[in-house]
């Protein structure tokens, strides 16, 4: 049977590409610029979460690229959003702000003209970091200027039809009653407190009453006002379910990936667009969102965020791309605690993509390197980057003396003939992992399932290490405890190298254990044995 044939560099971005392609063939349209669109949140802190979809789907235009076909990013951040509760971190005095447009309130640490101004700049800067390009596009500026008026009317004057439609697949009456668009209330200037009661196409007016709404879990009283207001004026916005149809027409996006909690705004989406809009709608890839390590969703009021900004203070970008292209399906716990793991797995990546290693499958051998491609956006280096394991950098930062770090990490590095001197690149990793180690808040290595052999192995040579005088000796207690228990070094020394540095490798371990000290690699081994 004849090996299947590898689309792209072989990663899950190139299918999409390549399926994104084949549609479009299918419906017709021309390929000229083949647009892709990230919606960003403007309402609390970004966090991997949030970014990550631009970040994928960025991924998704260069794997477009790949495939010989121009492409672009729209990042469209809903700043006309209204503000559903206070972040966590955010001031208590926001709470007068709740249902207001985040574009009109104030901000709230003094330093842009708005709320969402803020936001969108902490959203603008984590994805400037990680080297994303993309062309910014503000919700409140798409009203305000009348980018989506033809959108807005077409909706408006099939609003019944949408509020069937949207009863029949997912059992919500509410747009049977009301419009699926939210006036800004004249007289409270809150959002989504409205109902939108009927539509004048003659005039582009909608009659609308501030009656108050459910946000969340609690309900927000309206003011009572009645009153009208013209949809091509900006004071007012499409609801979800209807609005990214809106986009999609109106900027021609061709590609949208969304999270699994949107599925059902999606299905509504795409059938406005298709039989409302006559804008067939873009091709999807669904993901699922990321959780902290119990399990939870990250949440912008729960507290729990990662930030892009707080992972690239102790890793690369590189890293946080990988642990983006990695996969799309499944449900991913992450946590801060997992910066060694993604920045040794992209040294990984880059020592075979530069070594002469090719795996007999195909499919994997391609995948591998496509990974390591897309996690450096196709900027290719001439040669791979100073590749030492994270955990034991850390480490020796942590022992090494206040103001002569770097030199002493290297110093010990040269020792253990890791190294021969001092660089840049080095210079950037030591920062990265002396800041990871000193953090708030870290946790221990989690240690992999041990063999009862392995187990005895190092407790016994824990217990050997208060009477090793030198390196050597530190050696030599390490192959007895290894003989004694059965062991063979290539068992025995992985295992250690798992609960010191977090991998199956590191330096020659009687240099290491002297200089990180003995005592402590002790308590490291022991306490990670539950003795």
């Amino acid at each position: 049977m004849a090996e299947p044939s590898v689309i792209g560099r072989g990663t899950w971005l190139d299918k999409v590409a390549q399926e994104t392609v084949e549609r479009e063939k299918k419906l017709g349209r021309k390929l000229l610029l083949v647009r892709a669109e990230s919606g960003l949140g403007a309402s609390g802190l970004p966090h991997i979460g949030s970014v990550g979809d631009a970040i994928r789907s960025y991924g998704v235009k260069l794997a477009l690229e790949t495939l010989g076909y121009k492409s672009e990013l729209v990042a469209y951040s809903d700043d006309f959003d209204g503000l559903r509760k206070v972040p966590a971190g955010f001031p208590a005095w926001l709470k007068d702000y709740v249902s207001h447009p985040v574009s009109r309130i104030p901000d709230p640490f003094d330093c842009h003209s708005s709320y969402a101004e803020h936001v969108g700049s902490l959203l603008r800067e984590s994805l400037d970091k990680v080297g994303v390009e993309y062309r910014f596009q503000s919700g409140s500026e798409a009203y305000a200027s009348g980018m989506l008026n033809d959108q807005i009317r077409k909706i408006l004057s099939h609003s019944k039809e949408i509020g069937q439609k949207i009863n029949e697949l997912v059992g919500q009456s509410k747009y049977e009653e009301s419009l699926p668009y939210t006036p800004v209330c004249h007289d409270c200037e809150r959002i989504y407190v409205t109902q939108a009661k009927s539509f004048d196409p003659e005039k582009d007016m909608v009659h609308y009453v501030c009656e108050g709404t459910k946000l969340g879990d609690k309900f927000v009283e309206g003011c009572g006002y009645e009153g009208d207001v013209k949809v091509t004026e900006g004071n007012g916005k499409l609801m979800w379910k209807v609005e990214f149809a809106a986009r999609w027409s109106a900027f021609d996006i061709r590609f949208e990936a969304y999270g699994k909690e949107l599925t059902d705004s999606v299905k509504i989406n795409d059938w406005v667009a298709e039989h409302v809009l006559g804008h067939p709608p873009p091709y999807h890839a669904r993901y699922e969102l990321f959780q902290d390590k119990s399990g939870r969703k990250m949440s912008k009021s729960v507290g729990n965020l990662v930030t892009p900004v707080e992972w690239l203070e102790y890793a690369s970008p590189e890293s946080l791309r990988l642990l983006m292209y990695k996969r799309i399906v499944g449900a991913r716990n992450v946590s801060i605690e997992d910066v060694p793991f993604y920045m040794d797995e992209f040294d990984d990546l880059e020592e075979y993509y530069f070594s002469k290693k090719k795996d007999p499958n195909l499919m994997k051998d391609a995948r591998q390197r496509g990974l390591y491609e897309y996690s450096v956006f196709l900027r290719l280096p001439k040669s791979k980057g100073v590749h030492i394991p994270y955990r034991l950098l850390s480490q020796l930062a942590a022992v090494a003396p206040e103001g002569a770090v770097e030199e002493f990490v290297v110093k010990r590095l040269s020792t253990y003939g890791m190294v021969a001197g001092a660089s840049p690149d080095l210079a950037k990793r030591i920062d990265w992992a002396r800041k990871w180690e000193r953090r708030e808040g870290r946790g221990a290595i989690e240690v992999p399932p041990l063999s009862d052999g392995a187990k005895n192995a190092l407790r016994g040579f824990a217990l050997a290490l208060e009477g090793a005088g030198d390196a050597d000796a530190v050696q030599n207690a390490a192959f007895d405890s290894a003989k004694k228990s059965g062991l063979r070094p290539g068992e025995f020394f992985p295992a250690v190298y798992s609960i010191l540095l977090g991998s199956d490798r590191g330096p020659r371990l009687g240099p290491y254990v002297m200089d990180a000290g003995k005592a402590e690699v002790a308590r490291l081994l022991l306490k990670a044995l539950g003795s």
